[in-house]
């Protein structure tokens, strides 16, 4: 798991999540009201479901674009319980939840570096970035 979450309110707007998402050099945040945790929004979720549509990602909310009710884990559920839950609902990341709250997310790279720390996948997850900026 990946310690630590970012989250924005369901009405932020496209622009103020990839803001956050450049600022925290990540790729991914959670959509919360509140606590709640009510959908993911990923870099690629405002890429094609929004800009390739025409809309303009200044009015366009998170939670429009994002992939509601989102697949969670519990910190203490084993390495083999989220392999099943990304397979099963063909997701790359799965926030980590306790007692109501993110606490982290899984995801896909996390899993490569636990199970084959020799894989490409392993060694791109683990690559610390270019300075060229977040890709």
């Amino acid at each position: 798991m990946t310690p630590g979450v970012v989250a924005v309110r369901p009405d932020a707007s496209l622009v103020e999540a990839a803001q956050l998402m450049r600022v925290q050099d990540i790729g991914d945040v959670l959509v919360a009201d509140g606590q709640e945790v009510v959908g993911v929004l990923t870099d690629r979720d405002i890429t094609v479901r929004a800009v390739a549509e025409g809309l303009d990602p200044l009015t366009v909310s998170a939670q429009s674009v994002c992939t509601p009710d989102p697949v969670l884990l519990a910190p203490d559920d084993p390495v083999a319980a989220a392999v099943a839950l990304m397979r099963t609902h063909a997701v790359r990341r799965l926030p980590v939840v306790e007692d109501g709250l993110p606490v982290g997310m899984v995801t896909l790279g996390d899993l490569a570096e636990v199970q084959d720390p020799d894989s490409t996948l392993a060694e791109i997850s683990r690559a610390v970035p270019d300075g060229r900026g977040p890709v």
